[in-house]
């Protein structure tokens, strides 16, 4: 074998690279690109090969006017929990407020018993159901959450299901501890006493087993305070981790500021988020991720700024938010649609938020999320003449092809 020769190249592709360009969506027409060891070790147009494609590379592939795209991430879910809450959909459609049906016993301490009393193994096959259906549509990197545990043991288990997802299917997953997702029914009206369970016992365990690559917080008034959540952040940040923030979906608490000030990844729903936060987060160079399905879901009427965050740059990823609650999604082609019918983004703005914007809300710009030399050759074929078609098109799934560092799934 000659090693010098590239391991797969695919031709005849309309590309958008989603990397930094004068040109939307960094498209290349009539393009290539090729593979080396898991990387791409070459994309550019084929009258600039300098070589025949089967001269370059062991194998050839065409792509035969396909469409390529990075492979699609999914930069916020909860996917792992076990059980489901129909019943709160049916509430809500009577008239009950998110607020009310947390306050009734409802909400995330709901799935929080169900997902204590399921073992890790019926905890797992629950979860690949999900990230099976997101894979199917282009998805190779997602971030999986916690917090559905609220105590060390099942807080540890939701993090080993995620782990073991990864082990099992082609996709990349990241894993961010959230301890402090809501307080616990042992903990009512303690929940400072949570608080210092969560620094103290809770992180210093999931650190050790290696098992969260970042910490959130939901800060909220129905979450923890402003207070509470700088706790958990400057734990987090003692044992080397990075932070995220559950920040201003239902108030204005300014979380995401206080998020910035910890140089958190990103801050995500941001509903009520105002100039002033988007200005820290601008400067902290944080992503700001917008989630359509949990407010499509719980029928809010107060978007995100998009015109704010667009005046002071702010990167904008769009995630599906996967959760039993508020936002039941599998899709994340659908949440491209929502972000551009909901919130006005344009088409590109949302295929930058499911790949480039979603890499770098994870800390993973340096190899994901856009299709460079060097990168992860993760990336997806479909069935489209414009990239602009992803958002377009509701329920039609035109993913042809994954490839998964660098091999075809």
């Amino acid at each position: 074998m000659d090693n010098t020769r590239w391991n797969a190249i695919w031709i005849n592709a309309s590309i958008a690279t989603m990397s930094k360009s004068n040109i939307p969506y960094g498209m290349l027409e009539r393009g290539a690109i090729a593979i080396k060891d898991g990387k791409i070790a070459w994309v550019g147009t084929m009258d600039s090969l300098h070589d025949k494609p089967n001269n370059l590379a062991e194998i050839v592939y065409n792509a035969s006017g396909s469409c390529i795209t990075p492979g699609l991430i999914d930069c916020h879910t909860h996917l792992v929990y076990a059980g489901n809450r129909y019943h709160e959909f049916v509430m809500r459609l009577e008239g009950a407020s998110y607020a009310e049906i947390a306050k009734t016993g409802g909400g995330i301490r709901s799935t929080v018993t169900a997902t204590r009393a399921s073992s890790e193994e019926d905890l797992l096959q629950q979860s690949l159901i999900r990230a099976r259906a997101l894979l199917n549509e282009g998805v190779t990197t997602i971030e999986i959450k916690s917090g559905y545990g609220l105590d060390l043991a099942t807080e540890l288990k939701i993090l080993r299901v995620a782990k073991r997802i990864e082990s099992i299917l082609p996709v990349t997953v990241k894993k961010t501890f959230l301890g402090a997702h809501a307080l616990p029914p042992e903990f009512q009206g303690k929940a400072d006493s949570y608080i210092d369970l969560v620094c103290n016992e809770m992180l210093p365990v999931v650190a050790k087993e290696n098992l969260a690559d970042a910490v959130d917080v939901f800060c909220e008034t129905i979450g923890f305070t402003l207070e509470q959540t700088e706790r958990v952040f400057i734990a987090a940040k003692k044992l080397g981790l990075r932070v995220k923030c559950h920040a201003e979906q239902l108030s204005n608490s300014s979380s995401a500021t206080l998020a910035a000030k910890y140089q958190a990844l990103s801050v995500d729903h941001l509903e009520f988020i105002s100039e002033e936060g988007v200005e820290a987060i601008a400067k902290s160079g944080t992503v700001a991720v917008l989630l359509p399905g949990a407010f499509y879901f719980l029928r809010e009427t107060q978007p995100p700024p998009i015109s704010l965050l667009r005046k002071h740059n702010v990167p904008i990823a769009i995630a599906t938010d996967c959760n039993p609650g508020t936002s039941p999604v599998t899709s994340l082609l659908l949440m491209l649609n929502m972000a551009c019918t909901l919130f006005k983004l344009t088409p590109e703005e949302a295929l930058l938020g499911i790949t480039r914007n979603a890499a770098t809300a994870l800390g993973l710009q340096n190899s994901h999320g856009t299709l460079e030399v060097g990168k992860t050759a993760d990336f997806v074929l479909w069935n489209i003449n414009h990239p602009a078609e992803l958002a377009y098109h509701l329920g039609l799934n035109r993913c042809i092809k994954i490839i998964k560092e660098g091999k075809i799934e």
